[in-house]
């Protein structure tokens, strides 16, 4: 059976992450889904109520992400590398993070989904807090480093290749970003 909801999630997160959130319309969610317009409207009754369900089902898939990583990842540094492949996956795409490509509206965003994408850089940042001061007391990190400034650092240098290595360099550029990140954190 057809899950006309995930499909027009999934394509709406594609349109978003490649266009923005002010570049699409439901016109252009229902050619690529093959609905009519008013069915999408059964499932989303608004467009900030889309996008807001897109950032609720990013968080979730985030957060298994973030969970395996800590599990199959036995150091920081490790943690960190694993944590950058998952923006590896948007340069090999093509696309961009879906929580940069809201940010990038700011105030045009309705206050829902700008709160949701706060909330979703804030708890990445906690996340690579925590992994960074783990690092520092069992060694793989380096020590003195700053973990606040350093997970704000992490984050924007991953968005930032992201940008730059889809139309530049490519997935080689984005590792060799990667690598080098990964490398000042020693």
């Amino acid at each position: 059976m057809r899950d006309t909801r995930a499909e027009l999630l999934a394509e709406a997160e594609t349109l978003v992450r490649g266009r923005g959130y002010s570049g699409f319309s439901y016109a252009d969610l229902s050619a690529a889904v093959g609905i009519r317009k008013a069915s999408i409207h059964h499932h989303f009754r608004t467009k900030e109520d889309l996008g807001f369900a897109l950032m609720q089902a990013y968080e979730a898939r985030y957060e298994t992400a973030l969970d395996a990583i800590l599990a199959e990842n036995p150091d920081a540094v490790a943690r960190i590398e694993a944590y950058g492949r998952l923006y590896l996956g948007g340069v090999e795409q093509g696309l961009g993070c879906l929580c940069a490509a809201l940010a990038t509206e700011g105030e045009a965003l309705p206050a829902r989904l700008r709160e949701a994408v706060v909330t979703f850089f804030d708890r990445h940042i906690a996340w690579l807090e925590r992994v960074l001061r783990q690092g520092q007391a069992e060694g793989s990190v380096r020590a003195g480093l700053d973990t606040a400034a350093q997970a704000r650092f992490v984050i924007s240098t991953l968005e930032g290749a992201l940008l730059m290595e889809r139309l530049l360099g490519g997935p080689p550029a984005f590792s060799a970003t990667l690598r080098a990140l990964c490398a000042s954190l020693r």
